[in-house]
């Protein structure tokens, strides 16, 4: 994307007002603590790993909650009926985009039994600036799942947008996509719900600015 269109798309959205598509994670002491500390430049690496990964584990309970499910009935051991709910989709998948996005698959195993796990590597092209294909793994029969599609963080959304395209072309139903995302930038937020309005959009904290390298303002640690 050259530097006058990534200006113009980057001034686009300013006006706007958030997507409903979009759902951010109450913040909460707890949330607010645990962003200053993986935001925190003097965080060493060994804390970054485990409080990025408590916030982490927390988006996926909360974008989890987003899949349907239907009311069910069961018999507790005291012989008395509860009435619950179960998951009504037919399976769950969850795609990383490569690789800050692999690093939240272990938060969704944790809470997702059996899940199916793919991944996507999009680069960007250092002509053109363009998202560009260099790597795809995913389960077969995805196209009857709700994926959840991870990245750890989004800025302008052009790689997110190009991972969402590819799971259409696998036959994934667009509401059946839920992006998850620690840190997203308005701008990211705003092109992805523009392109695919149907897809759910969930992170724990939107920002509003980006450098001019289009990286997330005020920053964040580095996943790897």
């Amino acid at each position: 994307m050259h530097a006058f269109s990534r200006a113009l798309l980057a001034t686009a959205h300013q006006s706007q007002p958030l997507p409903q598509t979009l759902s951010v994670l109450e913040s909460t002491p707890q949330v607010r603590g645990l962003h200053t500390i993986i935001r925190n430049k003097d965080t060493s690496c060994d804390e970054f790993i485990f409080y990025s990964k408590r916030l982490v584990r927390l988006l996926i309970e909360h974008a989890l909650s987003f899949l349907p499910s239907k009311a069910c009935f069961i018999q507790t051991p005291q012989g008395q009926v509860y009435e619950g709910r179960r998951f009504s989709g037919k399976g769950i998948t969850g795609v990383s985009i490569l690789r800050a996005g692999e690093t939240m698959e272990p938060a969704l195993r944790a809470v997702c039994k059996d899940v199916r796990t793919g991944k996507i590597l999009i680069q960007t092209n250092l002509e053109s600036g363009e998202p560009e294909l260099h790597y795809l793994r995913l389960p077969r029969d995805i196209s009857e799942d709700h994926v959840i599609l991870m990245d750890s963080t989004i800025s302008t959304g052009a790689a997110a947008m190009m991972a969402v395209r590819v799971l259409l072309d696998h036959d994934v139903q667009e509401d059946k996509i839920v992006l998850v995302s620690l840190l997203m930038a308005e701008l990211g937020v705003h092109s992805v719900a523009y392109a695919f309005p149907h897809v759910k959009i969930i992170t724990t904290a939107v920002v509003k600015s980006l450098d001019d390298l289009f990286h997330v303002i005020p920053g964040i640690g580095e996943f790897s």
